[in-house]
């Protein structure tokens, strides 16, 4: 029977070649959009995690509540022993310390007065590493450079490699006319809230690809963060990531559940909460509301795309009206032929999904390679994502398109097809006598 159908088909294109078409066109939009939409949130989400949420976080309570302000005033004491003891709690995640702080960077000039002044937002991570984790160019990367991608990230000069060395980011050192190797000097308050400055180096500039990232951002050695802040045993922020690599909402969830529980008992407002990234920088209703839209907009192809089905079903039907005669008139039942249109129907829209999945799959992988820059509309932008966007092939980008293609094509020959029904046989006879 499907040998049949399929050489009818085959023979017959022009009962094929329109439906065909309009689901191959509505896969490969579904695939394109589909595959476009799963980028640009995961791009978001990772960027996210790397830079400020971790997959969990863990602050104190007061620090939790005031985040925006990067208070450290409120953070963590007693770092250390924390850190070893979720290490040994949780042993399949890496754990780090952070700490974010702000102040004011002022670049000298060749007398020791100022040049240039403007505000930075800095970041203390662990750049130097004892670890022989080598790049391309020998310089050792510390688990926290190869995680934020540092070295991908380098516009010029190298990785800090000794204390007092700094990054500063592309788009500011350009702005205020810093050289690799100029000194600068930063002026901000302690965690106890009293004025401190110290000189750092630049020996490289970055750029991250997020307006966020790159505005005015310094990147320092954590233990130098730490020396400027009088922190020492202290940090803003405890960071914990998967050793895969990626985010798990479930297991994240159970983790922070079972650690917050140890604390539930206490009101005091420096012990320590754990926050999963969905929970920090308003993630979760974006998540939500991109897993809603991809949901409605594969809805949308399956109503259009039925909807035009239907249209050209009934303008088929309408060409095949004698054939349906003919074969009823020789004995054929009503509901045998109403089943044959339907696997028809089943073998265009596999013909049509796996046409549109190829073309689909084809520029989604363009866009995965090359992306989107939408940097000249995201230059106020001050969440955190990126300025390029690309699609991500995924295992549900190979089979999505065939929900709408198969659904839709049956759907729409399914109410055409309820024209055979409407034969009758007397009238039939009628028109064969003439």
């Amino acid at each position: 029977m499907i040998k049949f159908l399929f050489k009818g088909i085959w023979r017959d294109s022009s009962r094929s070649r329109l439906p065909i078409l309009i689901v191959s066109i509505g896969v490969f939009l579904t695939i394109v959009m589909s595959a476009f939409m799963a980028g640009v949130m995961g791009d978001v989400v990772d960027m996210n995690a790397r830079f400020s949420t971790g997959h969990v976080k863990v602050m104190t309570r007061a620090y939790a509540d005031n985040e925006e302000q990067l208070p450290n005033d409120l953070a963590i004491l007693g770092v250390d022993s924390l850190e070893k003891a979720l290490e040994t709690q949780y042993p399949h995640m890496q754990w780090v310390q952070r700490i974010r702080f702000g102040g004011l960077m002022d670049v000298p000039d060749e007398k020791g007065e100022t040049r240039a002044q403007g505000p930075v937002s800095a970041m203390g991570i662990a750049l130097i590493d004892t670890d022989d984790n080598k790049g391309s160019e020998g310089q050792l990367l510390s688990p926290e450079v190869q995680r934020l991608h540092i070295a991908e990230s380098l516009k010029s000069g190298k990785i800090p490699q000794a204390p007092g060395e700094v990054l500063l980011s592309d788009a500011f050192a350009k702005k205020l006319d810093i050289q690799l190797g100029d000194a600068i000097t930063f002026f901000g308050t302690t965690m106890y809230g009293s004025m401190t400055f110290k000189n750092f180096t630049v020996v490289g500039t970055v750029a991250f690809g997020s307006q966020a990232l790159d505005r005015g951002g310094l990147i320092v050695d954590l233990q130098d963060a730490k020396q400027v802040l009088d922190m020492e045993d202290a940090a803003g922020e405890l960071l914990g990531y998967f050793d895969n690599g990626l985010y798990d909402d479930e297991s994240a969830q159970r983790i922070a559940q079972r650690f917050n529980q140890q604390y539930e008992t206490t009101e005091d407002e420096f012990a320590p909460v754990m926050l999963r990234l969905k929970e920090q920088n308003q993630l979760a209703s974006l998540i939500d509301y991109t897993e809603r839209m991809s949901g409605i907009f594969v809805g949308i192809f399956v109503v259009a795309m039925s909807i035009v089905l239907w249209n050209t079903g009934l303008l088929g039907g309408l060409r095949r009206y004698s054939e349906f005669g003919v074969r009823l008139a020789l004995g054929e039942a009503k509901g045998h032929i109403y089943r044959t249109l339907i696997y028809e129907s089943v073998l265009i829209g596999i013909m049509g999904s796996v046409v549109g999945t190829l073309a689909g799959i084809g520029v989604a992988f363009w866009l995965q390679e090359k992306g989107l820059d939408f940097s000249g509309l995201m230059q106020n932008v001050s969440m955190m994502m990126p300025t390029v966007y690309r699609a991500r092939i995924t295992p549900e980008t190979f089979f999505i398109g065939f929900i709408p293609g198969l659904f839709s094509m049956v759907l729409g020959q399914a109410l055409s097809g309820i024209g055979v029904y409407q034969r009758d046989t007397a009238q039939l006879f009628k028109e064969l006598e003439v």
